[in-house]
C-alpha cells in the first residue's frame, strides 16, 4: 500500500509538471510516429527488477571537466562500447555553440559537423551522412527546448545513445568599443533570451530582443554587422572566435543554469558492456492516461528525470510525451522489453550520464 501511495503522489507531481508545461507550449507536435504509439490498454503489472545483475560495475552520472579545461584528455565515452571512434558528428551551428562544447565533452575527438538547425543534424543521422547528432533538450530556466523536442519526437529510428549536462554561462558581448548605452538590440537563441531577460530588465531595459537559431549565429552576426547597436548573448568562447568584447558576464538568471543535451543515432547501444543507468520513452495517450504509465515506471524499479508533454496533434486532451527514467545501479534489457509492452511506450534507448562541472 505504501508504495501504491508514493507511486500515486509521483504520479500526481508529474500530472502537475505536465499541465504546467501544456499551458506554455506553443508548438504543434508532428503526427504519431512508431516511436510514439498511440493506444488505451492499461499497462499489467510488472514486477520488473531494474538492476542488471549481469553488470555489476553499474554507475551513475559521469563526471568530466569542461572541454575548455580538460584539453586533449579522453572523454568518459572515447571507450565506450557501441560508441564509434573518430566519428562523424552533427550538432547545432555554426561553431561556437553550447552544443558544440557538448558534443566535444562527450566525444573528444571525431570531424564536428555544424548545422543550421536540429533538424538538419537529426537529417544527417537518418541518411547516413553522419554516426551521430547532438541536441539541445532541457534548460534550468528555458524549460524544454519544445522544437527540438518536437524533431525527436517525429522522428522514426532515431535512437538515444547519451546525454551531457552542460553549465551554461551567458555572455553578453558586441564589437570592441562598444558601450552598454550604445545597445539597442540584443540578438541570441530564444534560450539565451530567456535566460537573460532578468539581467536585461536591468542594465538594458530599453533594448529590443531578437531571435536567432543559435546563441553563436547572434555572435556571427554582431561581427559581420559592424554595428555597435547590436549585441549579442552567447557563450563565452564566442566573443574570441568572432572577435567580439565582452561587455558582462554571466548575466543568466542563476548560476545553476544548465542544459540537458541529447546524444543521437540510428542504431541503440548494444546491451553488453558497462550497465546504462538512464533510458528515455516517448508516449501517446490522453492525459489520464500517464499516472498509470508512470505507475508502471515506477514499479519496474526506475525514478522519474524529466518528463516533457507535446500537443499531438488531432485532439484536445491527447499529448506525445518524452519521459526519462533513470536507475543508479542499472536498467537491464528485460525491465526495458517488459516496459515496452505498455502499448503507448515506445523506448528511444538506455544510456548513461555525463555531467560536466
Amino acid at each position: 500500500m505504501k508504495k501504491i501511495k508514493k507511486a500515486l503522489t509521483l504520479a500526481s507531481a508529474a500530472l502537475m509538471v505536465c499541465s504546467a508545461l501544456t499551458a506554455c507550449s506553443s508548438v504543434t507536435a508532428n503526427a504519431v510516429t512508431n516511436n510514439s504509439i498511440a493506444g488505451n490498454t492499461a499497462p499489467q503489472n510488472l514486477p520488473l527488477e531494474a538492476a542488471d545483475t549481469e553488470n555489476p560495475t553499474a554507475a551513475g552520472k559521469v563526471s568530466a571537466p569542461a572541454a575548455s579545461e580538460k584539453g586533449s584528455a579522453p572523454s568518459a565515452y572515447a571507450a565506450s562500447p557501441g560508441i564509434m571512434k573518430n566519428a562523424g558528428i552533427s550538432y547545432l551551428g555554426p561553431a561556437g555553440t553550447y552544443t558544440e562544447e557538448a558534443a566535444k565533452d562527450f566525444f573528444a575527438a571525431g570531424d564536428f559537423r555544424p548545422k543550421e538547425t536540429v533538424q538538419d543534424a537529426i537529417r544527417d543521422v537518418k541518411d547516413g551522412a553522419s554516426d551521430y547528432a547532438v541536441i539541445p533538450q532541457e534548460n534550468t530556466l528555458g524549460g524544454a527546448v519544445t522544437n527540438y523536442v518536437d524533431a525527436l519526437i517525429a522522428e522514426e529510428e532515431i535512437y538515444v545513445v547519451g546525454e551531457v549536462i552542460l553549465p551554461i554561462s551567458q555572455t553578453l558581448m558586441a564589437l570592441p568599443g562598444t558601450t552598454l548605452e550604445d545597445i539597442e538590440t540584443v540578438c541570441s537563441h530564444a534560450q539565451g533570451l530567456k535566460q537573460s531577460e532578468t539581467w536585461r530588465a536591468e542594465h538594458l531595459p530599453k533594448a529590443v530582443p531578437e531571435e536567432m537559431s543559435s546563441t553563436a549565429a547572434a555572435a556571427s552576426y554582431v561581427a559581420e554587422s559592424g554595428d555597435k547597436s547590436i549585441a549579442a548573448i552567447a557563450a563565452p568562447g564566442a566573443a574570441k572566435l568572432y572577435g567580439l568584447e565582452v561587455l558582462a558576464e554571466n548575466v543568466q538568471i542563476t548560476d545553476a543554469n544548465r542544459t540537458r543535451f541529447y546524444v543521437l543515432s540510428a542504431s541503440r547501444l548494444p546491451e553488453a558492456g558497462r550497465a546504462k543507468t538512464h533510458a528515455v520513452f516517448t508516449a501517446s495517450c490522453e492525459a489520464n492516461r500517464l499516472d498509470d504509465i508512470i505507475i508502471a515506471i515506477h514499479d519496474a524499479g526506475l525514478e522519474l528525470v524529466t518528463v516533457h508533454d507535446r500537443p499531438e496533434g488531432s485532439r484536445l486532451g491527447s499529448y506525445n510525451y518524452i519521459i526519462e527514467a533513470e536507475n543508479g545501479s542499472g536498467i537491464s534489457a528485460k525491465v526495458i522489453d517488459r516496459l515496452s509492452e505498455i502499448p503507448e511506450l515506445c523506448c528511444l534507448g538506455s544510456f548513461n550520464v555525463l555531467e560536466v562541472k
